[in-house]
């Protein structure tokens, strides 16, 4: 009897979004499924635009743009009383943010802005754009960049 050995293969973002879809076409998960290819369109487009193969990072930048891109819709729906386009835009943005890495905590989104400021030793507002272009690579994918941005402000104004 013949023995096969299984090796345990780590599974691309790419992979396991395909993956995803598979299973929301086999559950008939329509609003899932939707979701789901709009962000296979979205990483195809880059692919074919940047004539690239998108490994995770690119994946996860992809993801955060769509993220962006849910959260201000959320925003005008909402102010519009559009109800129901909120909740549809809702569930796809809790979609997006599964794909994302773990977040990190503001503890250790903290601490990255100080390292990333003693790195560049950095002082005053002027630094700015040299601390975010030695944070952004190390946060990527887990905090918010708008968040990090406002903290980096804070800290270079001596707050």
């Amino acid at each position: 009897m013949a023995r096969f050995v299984f090796l345990e293969k780590h599974m691309t973002l790419k992979e396991r979004i395909n993956e995803d879809m598979k299973a929301a076409m086999r559950a008939r998960q329509a609003e899932r499924l939707s979701a789901i290819r709009l962000l296979l369109a979205a990483i195809k487009q880059k692919e074919v635009d940047e004539r690239i193969v998108a490994d995770d990072a690119a994946v996860i930048a992809i993801v955060e743009k769509l993220i962006k891109q849910r959260r201000d819709s959320i925003a005008q729906f909402d102010k519009a009383g559009r109800q129901d386009l909120v909740a549809r835009e809702t569930a796809e943005l809790k979609l997006l943010t599964s794909y994302l890495p773990q977040q990190m905590s503001d503890a250790e989104l903290a601490a990255a802005v100080d390292a990333a400021i003693a790195a560049a030793g950095a002082a005053g507002p002027q630094a700015m754009g040299k601390v975010m272009a030695l944070l952004k690579p190390r946060i990527a994918g887990r905090a918010d960049m708008g968040k990090a941005s406002a903290l980096v402000k804070q800290k270079l104004a001596g707050g």
